[in-house]
Order: C-alpha cells, then structure tokens, then sequence
C-alpha cells in the first residue's frame, strides 16, 4: 500500500518511453516448497544480455521475502533492492541466477500472485503478479520456456497442477509429493499458473484436425463436478470452431481449466492452464440462468482462443492490451453467434457497450484503446480495451470481407508466432493481406471519444434523386480537446414509404470526412433510411427520422439489429419527452409493440429484446442532465401502459412460453426471455393477481432463469410474498455461493424506495463479505449501477459506496478501483448531486494508505 503522499505523486509509466528489455530470459525453472502460511520458492534464470550495455539486471519483486541470491553458482552480496526490485550487478554476457525468497499465500487478499481459495492455492500473474512469486523482468517482452517442480502435503493438495505438460512425479517419506510439468512455448511471466488443491476433473479428449489427441479437464472440487459438463462441451465446441473458422490447431497435450471462488477477473488464459473464476465454469439448470450458460460457453471460447490471440503471439507492452484482447472479444462474439441468434448476440454486445464503454468515452476515465500512459496497468483492463477494441476490429473484418479478413490473421499468426507483437502490427497484416490503407484508420487507436454521425435525407419525388448527408463529430474528452474525423465503416439501405420494399441492396458507406454527401437516383418514393445496420460502426447515431419512420423499421427493416435499433429509439424518443415533459404519448410505442409482437417470421428471442425497454441509465446517456427520478417516473408510466393496454397479449405470450421443461437450446432459451419480459409487463400492469403468478412460477419452476425472474418481479413490487421468495431462495441455497451473489444482486438493483436501506442491511448480513470480489460486486457493484437508488438526493448512497470501496481498498485494491466509475459520473447530473458525489471522490483521495489503483481512478474521476 502507499501512503497519500506517495500516491500524490506516483510512477506514470509512458508508451513513449517504452525501450526493449536490458536483459532476457530465454530459460526458468520454479522449485516450489508448498505451505499456505510459508511457501519456499527457488527460481533459476538463464539470463542473456541484450545488446551492448553495462545495466545490471532489475527483477521486478513485490512483497517476497528474499533468502538467497546466487550467480552461477556462488553466493553474492552486492544485490540490493530499489523499491522492492532485485538489483545485481553482472559484468558478462550470460549468466545463471539462482533465487530463494518465501511467500505467504493465506494472506495474500489481493489475489495476485500466489495466494489461497477455498483450501487451495492457486495464481494469478496477469498483469503484474508473477513479481508477487519471484523476483523476475515482469513484463510480456520477456518470453521464456518453463520449468515447474511443486512439492505439497499430498493429503492436503492431492492435485499438482502447472502450464505445459506434465513431465514427472511422485511420492516422498515425510507424506510429501512432488510433479514436474514442463512448458516448451516461450510465454511472458503473466501466463505463468500453478495450482495445489484436493480438486477433481470432468475430463475427456478432443481430437485435432491433425489427429493429435489433447486430454482436457475440468478441475473443481468434487460436489461440483456434476455441474462441469456444459463448460467441457463448451471447450470442446471452442476447439473445433477455432480450426474451422481461423486455422488455429491446439498445440499441447493437455488443455486443463481449474475453477477457483476467489478472483478477481472472469478467467485467465495462462498457457495449457485456465484458472476461472467458478462462476464461468459451474452450471446446472436449477443453480444457472440461461445467461450464465451462455456466458460460460463464452469465457471458455475467449480464453481458450487466447491461445493464439494473446499466447503464442503476445503483447509487447501492455499499451498494447487491446491488441490480444480486442482480438478475441471479437472472437468470441463471433462464436456465440454461430451458437444460436446471432442477432440477439450482437443486440447483447451493443447494449453491453452502450451500458459501460459509452460512458467511459464520454467521462473523466476516457482513453483509446491504445492508451499513451498509466499509473497502475490493472486500471486499464476496461471496456474500450475490450469491447471498444472488438469494435475496431469488427470495422476492419468489415471493410475487407471474410476472405480477405480470413487471409489477414492467417499472415498475423504466421508473421508474429512466438513474439511479443504491437497494434500495429496487427493493423499492418490488415493491410498487406487485405489490400486497403488503413492509415487514417489508425485514429481508432489513439483517439477516444464516440463519434456522432448526423444523417439526413432529402429526397425530391419530380427528378427521383435522395441525397443523403453524413456528417461526423466527436466530442472533447480529457487530454484531446480536438478530434479528426474517423474511417466510419456504415451500412446503409433505403426503403420505399409507400410499398415497405427496399430500394436497391444494402450499401457499405466509408465516411472519412466531416461531411460527405451520398446521391441515388430513380427514388420514386419517400426513402425511410436504414443506417449503421448491424451496427457496423461504434458510434451515436442522430436523424431526423420521425416516430412514424422509426415504427415503419421497426416493422418492415430487414436487418434483425437495425430493426431492434428502431424500436429502441422510437422508445428513447418516447421516455425522454416523459422525462422531460412529465408526460408522453405512448401509442406509437404500443402499436410497434404490437407489429413485432403479430410478426410469425420472427423468433421469441428476438422478440423479447425488441420490446424490452432500455435502461434507466441509457436513458439517462441521451439526456444534458441526468434526472433519475424523472426517468424512473417516465419509465414506469410506459411500463403500466404498455402492460395494462397489452395485459390479454401478454398472458398469451405468458402461457405460450410456460408449456416446456427445461432445456437449453435457442427456442427454448427465447421462450423463457419472452416469459421473463411478458411477467414484467403483467406486474406493471398493477395488482395483486401479478405478484400471485409470480409466486406461483417462483415455485413451480424448474430451472433458474424462470426462477430468478419470478423473483426479480416479486422483489421489484410492493407484495408481501416478496419476503416470503427471498426467504426461500436464501434457505435454499444459502449453501452455494455462486447463487447467493444472485440474491444479493437482485436486492441491489431493485428500484423500490427501500433499496438503501435494504443494501446497507445486507452489508451486515453474515453472508456478506468484502473479501469475495464475486460477492463485492453483487451488493456494492449492482448498488452501484442502480440508477435511482444509487442516486437518491440526499447522497446516502454515494457514502455506502464509497464506506465500502475505502474498506474493499486495503484488500483488493484492483478490485475496488473497478468500482469507482459510477462516482466518477458526476458532471451528468444535477449540481447538488454532482457536488455530493465529488465530495466522496474527495474522500476516496484523502484517505490514508490508498492505493494506486484506487488514487488514479479517484484522482482522474475529479480531474477529467
């Protein structure tokens, strides 16, 4: 930790100043003496001079406890540390360093490093973890090849798992055991894993395309075993696609994951050895919602995909971040697609962007995706990394084509295999293979901020020519007061008024310029404009296309996303005019509702996002200030009257959707989405016959998702029964911790008036604990992103928060600085609000002992 006058003045680490590494690790070996209190480590480096220097060589550290320090054989003294960094003088060229330091796993509560879960050890070195083990060059620049020995009690940790293959083990007098596994791929420390538990493992064998057969398992502790089949399907299905769709053939004989309770990402890709978070990896139906499913299936695609997009070719730095990561989102968005609708996919990615990488762009934490400095790298692990950078590389497969695109990674993994690459020379492959200059595109890289393209038509019946204008802007964000044009990759189309056909094929648009103008001739209807179809490009779109035009999509567009699209801005329209006028009027939005709902061509699933509301908080994007209570008001007022003018449309579609068991397939997971959205739009609809039908599918259901959803209903309303179904949902899973976090959450985000009070309660609660970050999330971090309630005018709940996030500080600081945004929103809204909130940043700042993680969030949150 440091104290606030070091964290006044930290260590800005600079993409500028980026120079290769002094010294390389080409070999290691890890000795490994295991204990939870007191864990011996014995490191040996084969270390090379890298071109003319006289440096000595720095290994980075980072709380061990140093024993020994050895070069080639004989013991020195003339080491010293530099703010925990291993310093030795070397006059050679090559030389062997032998270290000895001890860690102490069991209070590790940050969770990098080595460290204890659940009666196991396990690690995490990415970003800057490995440091935490051993004294090493941490850095992704530095690739080395792996050799790993672990000795543990063999009643204790029964298991001995590390990256590579296993070469060796066996038993020793004093109850001990030992294993050796050896990696033969040159991989940055940050990959580095090794796990020691009593687990058990879900296994099987895929088969490559090569005939190669790779043993996998999945390592969980043994009641959760049964809960590990879909996550080794997943695995399986993951393998295959990656071959199939991008050439890339597993390259070990083992492919293991290993689910651990503690941690403070979704998963990581270490190499052959996948440490997840257990929530991505246990699922059954009557513990799992469909989202988790399907979110399982995806984390385990991402990282297993890392093994070409972030492990064989690597990051030089870590500005480079997006470079791995932007890659495989995109990836693994691609897989889900192929999975089931890959319309409701890419509506699940565009909200999830809007919900956390919009406002990202438009507030005090904006950065490319590429970022030019950073005080603490774990800060950067953000949305415009990944989801923005997926986005960037979703326009270049666009602007290529799948051939071209295709032809492009096969030269990139070619080019790069085994070297530690940058964005740039991704981009370059792009461009070689794909025959386009990419150069002005290369803003997207270092420019941040959301583009806003204006849209207009005009068309003129007597010559039938339209001309549509396109212009483009980006707002100001910290650091870049003024912004170029952006290469804007924008599918369009129009369709006739009059006959709801479309007006020749659909056109990909390249907007480079400020302004551009686009002509079609022989119009001879009024065109209704379809643009940024599929959402082709990651920007805000504004036209002047009228209520009737954006119904008319709604109902006719061809394009499943821009048709999506259409209804949500009829919708937006409509919730903005009653946020701001106290009153709308909402039959524009019924009918539409009603179209989709008539539409047999469309699936359930599409159905019941499209007439689903957007959030309080997007509403709340699209407004100069944020008013939550009159968001709330206006919301609920179309809620009621969507449900009380459509109450007979939605127990039809209620009880449609209520004739099947479980199962998890896309017609069934879209009859339970359409099933959850119908139940709300009946409660809204007022009385105590709602909340009976809840209750009533609370108990009888035999999955989660139906079960979840009949309670979020129950805890949303005012009826006495929601006591009763939280009683029972904790009492019936008060044993499984990946469950409870539902509990908590849905308390966190229900919008009643109580909400506060009910969050502050479960803050004591005896199952509430800041040290899980899966459980820290589910009350502060879903409080947090609770519009209404996060916001009440007096400021309470921006003190609960920020009490919490100064408490969660000093165990898991990464942790708690991915909490700050929320906070760090206060130029949106109102002044007394805004000031409340600035006033807890405030707090953050000046509290003794901070962490850099935590200062640089909170410092820039007040400053941007």
């Amino acid at each position: 930790m440091l104290d606030v006058q070091t964290a006044a003045h930290p260590h800005v680490t600079r993409r500028e100043d980026y120079r290769p590494p002094d010294w390389l690790v080409p070999e290691i070996a890890l000795d490994f003496d295991l204990d939870p209190a007191a864990t011996r480590v014995k490191a040996t480096l084969h270390v090379i001079r890298e071109s003319a220097h006289d440096e000595p060589i720095r290994l980075d550290g980072g709380g061990q406890v140093p024993i020994t320090v050895m070069v080639d054989g004989t013991p020195i003294n003339d080491w010293r540390i530099e703010d925990e960094t291993l310093v030795i003088p070397l006059s050679g060229s090559a030389h062997t360093i032998e270290t000895e330091v001890e860690v102490a796993p069991e209070r590790n509560t940050q969770l990098m490093g080595l460290y204890a879960s659940g009666g196991n050890l396990c690690t995490q070195c990415e970003a800057e973890g490995f440091r935490r083990i051993t004294f090493f060059p941490d850095r992704p620049d530095v690739l080395s090849r792996y050799k790993v020995r672990m000795t543990a009690d063999k009643a204790r940790f029964p298991v001995l798992l590390a990256n590579g293959d296993p070469v060796d083990s066996g038993t020793l007098g004093d109850g001990r055991h030992w294993a050796e596994w050896h990696d033969p791929f040159p991989k940055p420390c940050y990959l580095f894993a090794m796990v020691a538990g009593d687990l058990v493992a879900n296994r099987a064998t895929f088969v490559t395309g090569s005939g190669r057969e790779v043993a996998l398992g999945i390592w969980v502790r043994a009641g959760d075993l049964s809960k590990t089949d879909h996550a080794l399907e997943a695995l399986k299905t993951a393998m295959a696609w990656d071959e199939r769709v991008y050439g890339r053939e597993y390259d070990l004989d083992v492919f293991n994951i290993v689910a651990v309770d503690d941690f403070n990402f979704g998963a990581m890709e270490n190499k052959g050895l996948n440490i997840f978070n257990s929530r991505y990896v246990l699922a059954d139906p009557d513990t799992a919602t469909d989202y988790d499913f399907d979110a399982i299936a995806a984390v385990v695609a991402h990282e297993y995909f890392h093994n070409w997009s972030g492990n064989r070719v690597t990051c030089r730095d870590w500005f480079q971040l997006s470079l791995k990561e932007g890659f495989t989102v995109f990836r693994d968005q691609s897989f889900s697609a192929d999975q089931g609708s890959a319309a409701v996919k890419r509506i699940e990615d565009v909200r999830g962007l809007r919900a956390a990488q919009f406002p990202e762009d438009a507030g005090p934490l904006a950065h490319p995706i590429r970022p030019d400095a950073y005080q603490e790298i774990s800060n950067f692990y953000t949305a415009t990394i990944y989801n923005k950078g997926a986005e960037v590389i979703r326009m270049m497969a666009t602007m290529l084509g799948p051939k071209r695109f295709r032809a492009a990674t096969d030269l990139y993994f070619e080019r790069f295999d085994g070297t530690a690459a940058t964005c740039e020379d991704f981009v370059a492959c792009m461009e070689e293979a794909g025959g386009i200059d990419l150069g002005q595109f290369r803003l997207w890289y270092s420019q941040a901020g959301t583009p806003r393209v204006t849209a207009s038509i005009e068309h003129d019946a007597g010559s039938g020519r339209a001309v549509l204008t396109l212009s483009q802007r980006t707002l100001p964000t910290p650091g870049e007061p003024d912004k170029a044009p952006m290469v804007l990759p924008l599918r369009l189309k129009l369709f006739g008024a009059e006959t709801a056909k479309p007006i020749g094929p659909e056109q990909l648009v390249i907007l480079t310029g400020a302004e551009e103008r686009i002509s079609f001739e022989t119009v001879t209807q009024r065109p209704v404009l379809s643009i940024n179809r599929g959402f082709s490009a990651p920007v805000i779109v504004e036209t002047d296309r009228t209520a009737a035009d954006l119904a008319f999509l709604s109902a006719h567009d061809d394009d499943p996303f821009a048709r999506y699209e259409a209804m949500q801005q009829l919708m937006l329209d409509t919730l903005v005019a009653g946020a701001n006028q106290g009153r709308a009027n909402h039959q524009a939005v019924i009918d539409a509702i009603v179209n989709t709902l008539d539409d047999p061509q469309l699936d359930r699933a599409f159905v019941a996002e499209a007439v689903l509301l957007p959030s309080e908080s997007f509403i709340g994007d699209q407004m100069p200030v944020v008013d939550p209570e009159a968001i709330f008001t206006a919301r609920e007022a179309l809620r009621r009257d969507i449900g009380h003018a459509l109450d007979a449309r939605w127990r039809a579609e209620y009880d449609a959707a209520s004739a099947t068991r479980f199962e998890y397939s896309p017609l069934a997971k879209g009859l339970r989405r359409l099933r959850t959205v119908a139940l709300g739009y009946i409660a809204a609809n007022g009385g105590d016959e709602a909340a009976a039908l809840a209750f009533a599918q609370f108990e009888a259901a035999d999955n989660m998702t139906d079960r979840q959803g009949a309670l979020t209903t129950l805890v949303n309303g005012a009826s006495d029964r929601r006591i009763a179904a939280l009683d029972i949902f904790y009492n019936r899973y008060s044993d499984n911790a990946l469950v409870l976090d539902k509990w908590f959450s849905t308390q966190a985000l229900s919008p009643r008036d109580d909400t506060l009070a009910t969050v502050q309660e479960l803050a004591g609660h005896r199952d509430f604990t800041l040290a899980n970050p899966n459980r820290a999330r589910a009350l502060v971090g879903a409080f947090s992103v609770n519009q209404r309630a996060f916001h009440s005018g007096n400021g309470a709940g921006y003190r609960f928060v920020t009490d919490q996030l100064i408490a969660l500080d000093k165990l898991n600081p990464q942790t708690a600085a991915k909490l700050i945004p929320p906070l760090g929103r206060w130029r949106r809204f109102d002044a007394a609000r805004g000031d409340l909130m600035r006033a807890e940043l405030e707090r953050i700042v000046g509290t003794p002992g901070l962490s850099k993680d935590m200062f640089e969030q909170a410092s820039k949150s007040l400053e941007g």
